[in-house]
């Protein structure tokens, strides 16, 4: 009786160091749980012109979310509102509303969705996704520099998208204005991780 105790107790130890071994390793399979501080964030555009045509959003939204450790299973969604379009010029901005550009009224929403990630350096990485301005959508890329120290957390992440305008319908000029077809979009995003381990990147 005595011996059949004493090993029920060993099977119990077992069983208690192989739990507590397996736990690291389930708490690996979670995914981490990452914020976007918006208010520390911005989203800001850039066109080749003969006066100065640049501005920034003041209105959007942005999640950044994982399935698992594993740096390429992001998944990124911006939301712009597109009448918050602030260039500094109220003659400006009122154009870039107008149906020759933004058409605010009837398309609302700026749009950027990628449910991939492609690591290009240890520090660079590739978002194909689809962009979505005026009703019209394509596919994008932005390219995206991370900075910050690896496993802390937190960090900044800046990327940048080219499009042409004139593949979303922005064909019209600007009085007395030369404006060029490239448009240049920025996204510098202040990102902090809330829960979940690191994420795993390639070296």
């Amino acid at each position: 009786m005595f011996a059949a105790h004493t090993l029920s107790r060993v099977r119990f130890a077992v069983l208690c160091l192989a739990a507590s071994a397996a736990l690291p390793s389930l708490a690996q399979d979670q995914p981490p749980v990452f914020v976007i501080a918006t208010d520390e964030s911005k989203v800001t555009f850039y066109i080749k012109a003969s006066v100065a045509l640049e501005g920034t959003f003041k209105k959007w939204d942005s999640t950044l979310t994982f399935t698992s450790p594993d740096v390429t299973t992001g998944v990124l969604d911006i939301k712009i509102q597109a009448d918050s379009v602030d260039t500094g010029s109220g003659m400006k901005d009122g154009k870039i509303k107008s149906k020759d550009f933004f058409d605010v009224e009837n398309d609302p929403l700026i749009t950027f969705h990628s449910d991939k990630i492609v690591q290009t350096s240890p520090t660079t990485f590739d978002i194909p996704g689809t962009f979505t301005i005026r009703g019209v959508s394509k596919p994008e890329t932005l390219t995206f520099t991370v900075t910050g120290t690896r496993g802390s957390g937190s960090g900044d992440v800046k990327g940048t998208m080219a499009f042409d305008r004139k593949d979303y319908g922005m064909n019209k000029g600007i009085p007395f204005v030369k404006i060029a077809d490239r448009v240049e979009v920025t996204v510098d995003l202040k990102v902090k991780r809330v829960s979940g381990p690191p994420l795993v990147f390639k070296q």
